[in-house]
């Protein structure tokens, strides 16, 4: 049986992978196929199913541009809205006919001799393809601790991003470790119906009021009759946001006037000064994600709830154990660690010219050219890559964004398959190196926002606006056509160290 050939095959039904599907339909090219390792669409707000899941971006604005929804609940929708979301639009769009569930792809090598890319899923099942998109995202693979006996805990085990569904946590004693996103929605479901709730407390985070409202049915049923009045409040929303941004990346002094607001609602939820201490951040605001909620902090103010900041030491099969020595005995230990952003990429066996994997190509760091196009891999685009996330708008208008120039990609390698030059990639990470320096990110805390070279590889570092200039329309001179057998694995010219 021949292996199916594709224009372009895309990874991934997230809000990347199904951006990408339905554009090329939009546009009258069917030549494509989209592989999902699960069985239905969704990427992370399908995966995501702790208790208290939500989004931190405004639902208005955490949604396509061409698939304004006017019947969201809220103005942060929850996690299950945005997957039913995400099933609708598939449906709307009628994508689903293209997209080969449980194809988990775990090979893609680029062929020079044809010039095509040959994939691989876990089942053996093969494709062809011109163009290879990977829309699979970073925040996908869970971040497990390094924990000494964390394998024998006897209890329930759950990580946020692989939550075990009939998980039980009413009457039982629930250990919390962690303090990011995913914990400061979870903390506030389990403390009111656990016996006891212990969260474990590396770094203190900075949480700010999350000014959420329910959508009344007025409100939707205007936005249904009237979509450019619902796309009139979206442009508001992406242009408060959007004004946000010097704070993070020109102007880091202007954190202290938002700090002070953020101490004030602290000590309004906190009475007690010892934990409210404890609860207070030693870094800038906004080096780290700044979080939005109205129950976590007040969480503490229970007398069931309990802060413990002194660093794990081990697990036992029922208790966790402090450096102070303190057996913390607990049913239920969550894990709020986050995501390995390397994790989406590193599952897959990708190999470039002369053979070369970009596992190998990323050692020193994950370099790109705009964080969509990597040199080497010659007709390969990534959705949400490397320093394309943001820290004060939504990621689906970067996500579009780099989609549009990705098509524009698509169509001049038509001609022949084309790659990124080294020098574009190189101009690009010293850019990125020299634009990180003086941000919010940069002052000191320890973040995913930074590698283990200590370089943003996470965040753009500019506005939305400044990133659609840039990929607006292709800089044929940043690409090269590629040549049967005329390229090898050359050494990465900018690596951590010649930065």
């Amino acid at each position: 049986m021949a292996t199916p050939h594709h224009r372009v095959v895309i990874v991934g039904t997230g809000f990347s992978g199904l951006g990408m599907a339905i554009r090329l339909a939009q546009r009258g090219d069917h030549d494509y196929v989209v592989l999902e390792k699960a069985d239905e669409v969704g990427g992370t707000w399908r995966d995501n199913r702790y208790p208290g899941c939500a989004c931190d971006v405004p639902s208005r604005l955490y949604s396509f541009s061409f698939a304004q929804f006017p019947r969201w609940s809220r103005d942060f929708a929850t996690a299950d809205e945005i997957w039913s979301y995400l099933r609708l639009v598939a449906d709307r769009y009628a994508v689903r006919d293209r997209i080969e569930f449980g194809a988990d792809l775990r090979a893609a090598e680029f062929d020079e001799t044809t010039g095509r890319w040959t994939l691989t899923a876990g089942d053996g099942r093969q494709w062809t393809c011109d163009a290879l998109v990977l829309g699979a995202g970073a925040l996908h693979e869970p971040r497990l601790p390094d924990i000494e006996g964390l394998e024998s805990f006897a209890g329930e085990l759950a990580h946020t991003a692989r939550w075990p569904e009939g998980t039980e946590l009413a009457g039982r004693r629930v250990g919390v470790v962690g303090t990011g996103a995913s914990a400061v929605q979870v903390v506030p479901k389990v403390a009111p119906v656990a016996t006891h709730t212990t969260v474990f407390q590396r770094t203190a985070a900075w949480t700010m009021t999350k000014h959420d409202q329910e959508w009344s049915p007025t409100r939707q049923r205007l936005f249904a009759r009237w979509p450019a009045l619902q796309r009139l409040v979206r442009w508001r929303t992406y242009w408060s946001l959007e004004a946000r941004a010097p704070l993070f990346v020109r102007l880091p002094g202007l954190a202290r006037f938002v700090e002070r607001i953020a101490l004030r609602e602290l000590a309004a939820a906190v009475p007690d000064p010892e934990t409210r201490a404890a609860l207070t951040p030693d870094y800038r605001i906004g080096c780290k994600r700044i979080l939005l909620s109205n129950d976590y902090w007040p969480a503490f103010a229970r007398p069931d709830v309990s802060l413990v900041t002194d660093p794990i030491v081990r697990v036992e099969p029922d208790a966790v154990v402090t450096a102070d020595g303190t057996r913390h005995e607990v049913d239920v230990l969550v894990l709020g660690t986050g995501f390995d952003l390397n994790g989406s990429t590193d599952r897959i066996d990708i190999r470039g010219l002369g053979g070369r994997t970009l596992a190998d190509a990323w050692s020193g760091g994950m370099h790109t050219n705009l964080g969509i196009t990597v040199a080497g891999f010659p007709e390969l685009y990534l959705l949400l890559g490397p320093n394309t996330g943001l820290g004060h708008n939504s990621v689906v208008t970067m996500i579009e964004f780099a989609t549009d120039y990705v098509l524009k990609a698509i169509d001049r390698g038509a001609a022949g398959p084309h790659v990124t030059t080294r020098r574009a990639q190189d101009a690009f990470t010293r850019e990125m190196v020299r634009r990180s320096r003086h941000t919010i990110w940069a002052t000191g805390c320890r973040s995913w926002y930074l590698d283990e070279f200590g370089n943003n590889t996470a965040l753009w570092p500019g506005s939305t606006l400044g990133y659609w200039l840039r990929t607006r329309r292709l800089d044929d001179s940043q690409f090269e056509t590629v040549s049967p057998g005329r390229h090898s694995p050359a050494k990465e010219s900018v690596d951590a160290q010649g930065i």
